[in-house]
């Protein structure tokens, strides 16, 4: 094959230029307050909106081999993690700029390599002295209560559309005990002791956009009635409500899988954002600033820890929750629900119909349902061609003997239910329907084991070798509905919710009128339940904000000041003596300026600073305070219990957020910076790119082609 060569190795690195231009469409993807950026396909000229360095680069044409060894890292930390990508795409751009300058400086490769190594290395043991054990994290994320002045310049300052804000209205909930929308519900279409605590159902999110501007003054310890929304406030008086499903006290609680709930949608932890099983407190600093994801976790993790009845220190169990997203309602509505909620189509949705509330024999299968599927690993017998796998001696349409034989199978096992992981042949569903079965295709593995344990049902792979110990009983069916009894008719589809008796699955319900948001939705609630899933697991959190990236940066700067030899790499050992302290220190500023970066956007995206010149201008005060101080980490912690990371006397509204900390994941953030800079260092590292195949005319016409050699 035709080859062309290219030395990638010069001082303008074209790898290292090409991670910076990817990495910087993600710059606004930094800190809580992230800009959304549309992605149109010029076929369809469909759009979707996302808001996160995943979808980003999925949407992205990345036909070059750094843009795949991007895409890789991207994936990995995400499919790891699900959270720290859009970290890692920003350090990737500004260390491959830090590269390139040093490149400039005729520093040597491995010089680069093990000074950058090493103080990365160090800046993550430095960086240990502020994890924040998790049994801490209510002590230190209450530590201090907004003064009664403050809270009443906030909120007379905040007004309507200031509480819109997910910041605003954060700091605002930290004093004001509100309680939500109340709907009372008539009639309920099961009776019976389940339905007790669902006499009142609330909406799962207030509308804090009519809440009225002004309050009383904090010192007035009646409660404040708040004009348009029947919302009650108090900062000193905190209430519980028994009848809210976000915020109902955990004892009183009643969750229930059965029909007999009116439509299972589940109580939560009490008003006070503590609750939740000691999570409250934990899931709102992690959440970044996403209400609406916090009250789904919330209520989440008040079942689950419900359940488990109380052993053990608290957990999420991820296997056990799934989403489905239903379009065409105001995201007011999102909530949990406790089963399977899927999408069916209208067909199928009055095969549910008929169903009632009858008990339903289930299926389960772990493979496609088409007559052509075979499992992973099957190998057909060796020099045979197969002209027709299923003959048919009495004519009619090719596939109707296996349509017909797999439609009795179900019908002398009378199934009900059928559960596939894979797709299903359209002509089989529509055969089911006639026959009311309902079949629901594209079901996740944890929801088939889940439905296993609950019914049990054991999972097969091809109907025919379906018998009666793999048929499962107990299952139930029913059309989902809104929280005010209101059935859901979207035209093309309908939700569905599936269960069965002890069955501990739940999904969170989200619902936007906007096609191109459910993704953005989406994404964002599995972000902060990963991030409350990886702080358990850790056992412990780093105070966010910017403050383990201000400790970085003082300690970089620290190191570069210092004596030494950079590193213990044999090879830059061997390296002349003179050389040594001025590429320590040169590598070492090239390091700390991807931080200083860092930091810089941060506070402009999150309009702490209005410029980048003002916000590092900012970052060079707080360290020399810090450095003035005597012990940098003593200072940022000081800062963060403040709730003051990165601030100060400048701030345009300096109150409305003084109370807010916001933690990080531990091992989440230091393997994306990891990540970032073994990405960085491996582009550095190739001396060359080999283009082979039919490319070489498109090569020679393009305006590049004088930098190529071929072969």
């Amino acid at each position: 094959l035709p080859m062309a060569f290219r030395d990638v190795n010069a001082r303008r690195h074209i790898g290292l230029q090409q991670l910076s231009t990817l990495a910087s469409t993600g710059r606004t993807f930094l800190g809580p307050m992230k800009s959304h950026k549309f992605i149109v396909d010029e076929i369809t000229n469909q759009s979707t909106l996302i808001c996160s360095a995943v979808r980003m680069i999925e949407s992205l044409d990345l036909t070059s081999a750094v843009g795949q060894l991007l895409n890789e890292t991207i994936q990995a930390q995400n499919k790891e993690f699900k959270t720290g990508m859009s970290t890692l795409l920003f350090l990737v751009g500004v260390w491959s700029n830090a590269v390139v300058e040093c490149l400039q400086q005729n520093v040597p490769v491995p010089a680069i390599v093990s000074v950058m190594s090493e103080g990365l290395n160090s800046c993550c043991e430095r960086v240990q002295c502020l994890q924040i054990p998790i049994h801490d994290v209510k002590k230190e994320l209450c530590s201090s209560r907004v003064r009664p002045k403050a809270f009443e310049s906030k909120t007379a300052q905040v007004g309507c559309d200031g509480l819109k804000n997910p910041w605003n209205l954060l700091c605002f909930q930290r004093d004001i005990s509100a309680t939500e929308e109340v709907i009372p519900i008539n009639s309920c279409s099961h009776q019976g002791d389940d339905c007790n605590f669902n006499k009142f159902l609330v909406s799962p999110l207030a509308d804090f956009g009519s809440v009225a501007s002004v309050v009383k003054a904090a010192g007035d310890r009646s409660s404040s009635a708040l004009s348009g929304s029947g919302v009650t406030a108090s900062s000193w008086i905190t209430r519980k409500l028994t009848h809210s499903r976000h915020f109902s006290t955990l004892g009183k609680s009643h969750f229930s899988s059965q029909p007999g709930n009116f439509q299972g949608h589940l109580s939560g932890p009490s008003a006070d954002l503590c609750g939740c099983c000691g999570l409250g407190h934990l899931a709102v600093a992690l959440s970044h600033g996403n209400q609406t994801s916090v009250k789904l976790l919330q209520s989440i993790a008040a079942y689950q820890q419900e359940r488990a009845e109380g052993s053990g220190s608290p957990q999420i169990n991820i296997a056990e929750i799934v989403t489905c997203c239903v379009l065409g309602l105001p995201e007011s509505y999102s909530c949990v629900s406790p089963g399977f909620v899927t999408l069916v189509s209208p067909e199928q949705a009055r095969v549910i119909k008929h169903f009632a509330d009858k008990p339903l024999r289930i299926l389960l299968m772990n493979g496609d349902l088409t007559e052509q599927y075979r499992h992973l690993g099957f190998n057909r017998s060796p020099n045979v061609r197969t002209i027709l796998e299923h003959p048919n001696p009495q004519g009619g349409r090719a596939g109707d003997v296996w349509l017909s034989s797999m439609s009795d199978i179900l019908m002398s096992f009378e199934v009900n239910l059928v559960l596939v992981k894979g797709n299903v042949c359209k002509n089989f569903m529509e055969r089911c329907i006639a026959s009311r079965i309902l079949v629901i295709g594209c079901v996740a593995r944890d929801v088939l084991c889940a439905f296993g344990a609950a019914t049990g049902a054991q999972a097969v792979t091809y109907l025919s070798q379906l018998n009666a110990s793999s048929v499962g009983n107990g299952a139930w069916a029913e059309l989902w509905k809104t929280s005010d009894g209101r059935a859901v008719d979207l035209g093309e589809v309908l939700p569905a919710r599936i269960g069965a008796g002890g069955i501990p699955l739940l999904t969170a319900v989200l619902t936007t009128a906007l096609p191109s948001k459910a993704q953005l939705l989406e994404d964002q609630f599995w972000t902060l339940l990963y991030r409350l899933h990886h702080a358990l697991k850790d056992g412990k959190v780093f105070p966010g904000g910017g403050a383990v990236e201000l400790l970085c940066l003082s300690h970089i700067q620290a190191l570069a000041e210092q004596p030494g030899r950079p590193g213990n790499d044999k090879v830059v050992r061997e390296l002349p003596s003179p050389w040594l302290a001025e590429y320590k220190s040169i590598v070492l500023q090239a390091l700390a300026s991807g931080w200083k970066r860092y930091l810089s956007v941060l506070l402009c995206n999150t309009a702490k600073a209005s410029s980048e010149l003002e916000a590092g201008a900012s970052v060079d005060h707080h360290l020399q305070k810090a450095a003035a101080c005597g012990s940098p980490s003593a200072y940022i912690l000081e800062e963060f219990r403040r709730g003051r990371v990165l601030r100060d006397g400048s701030d345009p509204f300096p109150d409305q957020v003084a109370d807010l900390k916001v933690c990080d994941n531990v091992a989440a953030k230091t393997e994306a910076w990891r990540r970032a800079l073994d990405l960085v260092l491996l582009v550095l590292q190739t001396d060359a790119e080999i283009i082979t195949g039919p490319k070489r005319n498109q090569i020679l016409n393009s305006p590049v082609s004088s930098e190529f050699m071929f072969l």
